[in-house]
């Protein structure tokens, strides 16, 4: 799917959402209240209930990249820049009467960086192939958990400041359990973000989590809660997933 068809969509997504209502954006977000409640992982209560799916959008590409730090283009060695994020994510299996941590899990995140631009892919604004930054992937652990080093995502046209990931239960096969979904962040945090370099080059933000049309399916229950650190912010965010 091209950029253009990409904004095609959202439009015409928009416009449906609209005419389904709130029993639809639920429907479509595939929300649920399953789960389990809460499981202990050394000390820490994280959360049971099931993720809401979104788009995968057009920039995922298959790089087999495992890395924690994203921040680089193994290409060249160039690093973007950017606020630092370390992010966690714990990975859990839900179901009526379980909430177990997944180890073993891969879990890939990709997100454009503070100019919008996403790496490996050709866009009517620009074209990146052979590049890698801020793209990688790492395999959960025995607490269902993996840990990224990466930069606070810039925006582009049409979307509000977002990270995707995937989940996958085992690559090598066809049948695996695959997973997809977007993080976002509260918009005046970004606010604060992009009034500072390198982000602040680009001028204001066109969209915030309101005015996006996918941050409406589930989107509310996907955001990122952000701890500053002396480097920048650090978020551990919690995915329950009904394996069946």
């Amino acid at each position: 799917m091209s950029a253009d068809d990409y904004r095609e969509w959202l439009l015409s997504r928009r416009k449906m959402l609209t005419l389904l209502g709130a029993t639809g954006i639920n429907m479509l977000a595939g929300c649920s209240s399953r789960g389990a409640g809460t499981r202990e992982v050394n000390g820490k209560t994280l959360s049971c209930i099931v993720t809401p799916q979104q788009t995968e959008g057009p920039y995922f590409v298959e790089e087999h990249l495992a890395r924690s730090d994203i921040r680089s283009d193994p290409a060249d060695g160039s690093v973007k820049e950017g606020l630092p994020l370390t992010l966690e994510i714990r990975v859990s299996s839900v179901d009526k009467a379980h909430c177990r941590p997944l180890a073993g899990a891969t879990v890939d995140i990709w997100h454009c960086d503070a100019d919008g631009v996403y790496s490996d892919v050709v866009d009517s604004n620009f074209n990146t192939l052979g590049k890698k930054f801020l793209r990688g992937s790492q395999v959960t652990d025995t607490n269902g958990s993996v840990r990224f080093l990466t930069i606070y995502p810039g925006w582009y046209p049409g979307r509000t400041p977002h990270i995707h990931f995937k989940i996958r239960t085992d690559p090598k096969h066809m049948r695996a359990y695959e997973f997809t979904s977007q993080l976002y962040f509260d918009d005046s945090l970004s606010d604060l973000v992009y009034a500072q370099q390198p982000y602040a080059r680009r001028g204001p933000r066109g969209r915030g989590n309101k005015g996006d049309a996918i941050f409406w399916m589930g989107g509310s229950q996907l955001v990122l809660t952000l701890v500053q650190t002396a480097q920048g912010y650090a978020s551990t965010f919690d995915v329950g997933l009904d394996i069946g």
